[in-house]
């Protein structure tokens, strides 16, 4: 395992002064020097927390489109205000090892999780023999660490999955789910389903959606006829299902918080994008059908953070937490050519970057980490286009017209992921590992030297 050397620091300094040199961010907020914030920034040593945050689908035009309805086209985001930023390739591979240029969710977690590539739909296995690759959160725990996850997805869905369990096929989630994975059933002597293998992992702290998962009856092993949620309480889990239950849950048992029987209920709502586009629109900041008692993504990472910290003093241990973060519906309302669904869990993924960066403000030791999994299709332009696939006009916060277009697969089909490189910015130690353009396994190393894992 590589160690920071001063050859190491010496280019990243000098990456970011060719860079950076006299460059001042004028935002909303004033102006600061981001030269002398990256030169603060450029450290190496170890870091005594991780947190990792994942924009699901969040690429470059995602960020801009969020950027530009709600902060304005000169504003900046909280994910615009990290000290050091790159960018990281997202492609999966085949069988034999060759590339396939456009990943799912499945492969590209595989990949920052476990640094191995791997096939599409893949969880945390090699892509031609399909054995399980140990993942970051489990080399954590090995090491003392305390960890979590936290998503507005299913806890079983490929990005929080990659992290604790390892199955042929990410249809994979509940025990009555196995279809695609019979090696991996218990009764096959396998691990058993995504849902099974994430509380037997006794993570730390899980909150999501996905609780018709949990719901499902274990079909044999030690807790054959049990629900999975039945079997993370004789594992000793508190299962919180809202606001309320989470705001209580206490810091000496592991934490199973099961907000939605699906995905959590997205913030926002409007029209989605039609052919030939759709009348201007702003943007509806309510969802009818987000229930009152759902926490936001920032209210389930702050309280995340919190039980972190006090399980790790609990241990009185020197380490401290992993945790990975998720903004899922990104994703999922890009797919659906939802351009106000999309916004708003961009908006509410930003939230929880605020989160993450303040906790870090007060605890330096911390290496913050914001990116994406892969691309996706929305694309602004202009007014005056005609695009063949679906659009849709918005009213921004600055009062002017904005077009967004899907296009990357017929009207009434679900729109792609993209194969480009997508954004990476860090503040804390290591952070200067992803300046420039690196893999999307680089990502695996720099969260390992980062604790010091083996």
């Amino acid at each position: 395992m590589l160690r920071p050397t001063r050859r190491h620091l010496t280019v990243a300094t000098a990456l970011v002064a060719a860079t950076t040199a006299a460059v001042a961010v004028t935002t909303a907020a004033g102006a600061f020097d981001s030269a002398q914030q990256a030169k603060d920034t450029i450290k190496g040593g170890k870091a005594k927390n991780v947190i990792l945050l994942i924009g699901d689908g969040m690429g470059d035009s995602e960020i801009t489109l969020a950027r530009d309805y709600t902060v304005g086209a000169n504003g900046r985001l909280n994910m615009d205000r990290f000290p050091l930023t790159g960018a990281y390739t997202t492609y999966a591979v085949h069988a034999d090892g060759t590339p396939d240029y456009v990943t799912d969710s499945a492969a590209s977690g595989t990949g920052w999780a476990t640094g191995v590539k791997t096939v599409n739909g893949r969880i945390s296995k090699t892509p031609g023999t399909d054995k399980a690759v140990r993942t970051i959160l489990e080399s954590a725990q090995k090491s003392g660490y305390v960890t979590g996850s936290v998503t507005t997805s299913e806890l079983t869905d490929a990005t929080p999955a990659v992290l604790a369990s390892h199955v042929t096929d990410r249809s994979c989630q509940g025990p009555a789910d196995m279809a695609k994975c019979p090696a991996d059933t218990i009764t096959s002597g396998g691990p058993g389903s995504i849902a099974e293998q994430s509380v037997d992992h006794k993570v730390d702290v899980l909150i999501g959606g996905g609780k018709q998962r949990f719901d499902q009856t274990v079909t044999a092993g030690k807790y054959k006829g049990l629900t999975v949620t039945q079997q993370a309480q004789k594992l000793g889990y508190q299962v919180v299902t809202d606001s309320a239950g989470l705001k209580g849950a206490k810091a000496d048992k592991p934490v199973l918080g099961l907000l939605a029987s699906g995905n959590v209920p997205t913030e926002w709502t409007g029209r989605t994008a039609a052919v030939g586009g759709t009348d201007p629109q702003r943007c509806v900041t309510s969802n009818p059908n987000r229930p009152s008692t759902t926490p936001s993504l920032a209210d389930s990472a702050t309280k995340a953070i919190q039980l972190l910290e006090a399980k790790q003093q609990q241990k009185h241990s020197k380490q401290g937490f992993f945790l990975q973060i998720e903004g899922a519906s990104i994703d999922k309302q890009d797919h659906a050519a939802d351009p106000c669904g999309q916004i708003g869990e961009t908006v509410a993924f930003d939230r929880a970057v605020k989160v993450a960066r303040a906790y870090a403000a007060k605890h330096p030791d911390t290496l913050v980490v914001t990116t994406a999994d892969h691309g996706h299709t929305s694309q602004i332009v202009p007014l005056e286009a005609t695009p063949p696939g679906l659009s849709s006009t918005l009213v921004t916060d600055e009062g002017q017209q904005l077009k967004v277009n899907y296009s990357t697969n017929t009207p009434g089909q679900s729109q792609e992921h993209t194969g480009t490189q997508v954004r990476i910015a860090a503040q804390g130690p290591q952070a200067y590992r992803v300046l420039g353009v690196t893999n999307q396994t680089d990502l695996f190393t720099t969260l390992r030297e980062a604790l010091r894992l083996r």
